[in-house]
């Protein structure tokens, strides 16, 4: 089911379509109750949803999830990487976007049909590479492209 996109950022359309198959794959895969938070290109939310029994701080690392890869311009995945090869950088980056960003799988980039990054997906409430499973699901049920962080 593709939603319609615009060539810039993602729409409210394929954001809602990417939360709710976010969710939807959540539930077929028998994972904690999840959070999934979609910004546009500029970091401001375009949709969010927490099921029921999702814990407090789970809106806070699903957008902090998304708004890493956004500030940072790569995929969870990577994120994590440097995270883990540079924590002086990382706890910098930290204090600056008063602790926005996290560093984790669950952060992937979503981009158009010519590689441009119109947005960023977070989820949390599981595992971390479960939860990128759900992104990844949730965007290409949109026809768009995930960015994880690893080469394609």
């Amino acid at each position: 089911m593709a939603a319609t996109i615009s060539a810039e950022s993602v729409s409210l359309e394929a954001a809602s379509v990417i939360v709710d198959q976010a969710l939807v794959k959540g539930r077929e895969l028998k994972l904690k109750p999840l959070a999934v938070a979609v910004l546009d290109p500029r970091g401001c939310l375009k949709a969010y949803k927490a099921e029921d029994g999702a814990s407090l701080m789970r809106f806070d690392i699903a957008f902090g999830k998304a708004w890493g890869t956004l500030g940072m311009g790569f995929g969870g995945r990577e994120l994590e990487r440097r995270g883990d090869s540079a924590e002086l950088f990382f706890n910098s980056l930290q204090a600056m976007s008063d602790g926005k960003i996290v560093p984790a799988q669950g952060g992937v980039l979503v981009r158009n049909q010519a590689g441009q990054v119109v947005g960023a997906v977070g989820v949390s409430g599981d595992v971390s590479d479960k939860d990128e499973a759900c992104a990844i699901h949730g965007i290409v049920a949109a026809g768009l492209k995930p960015d994880t962080g690893d080469p394609v």
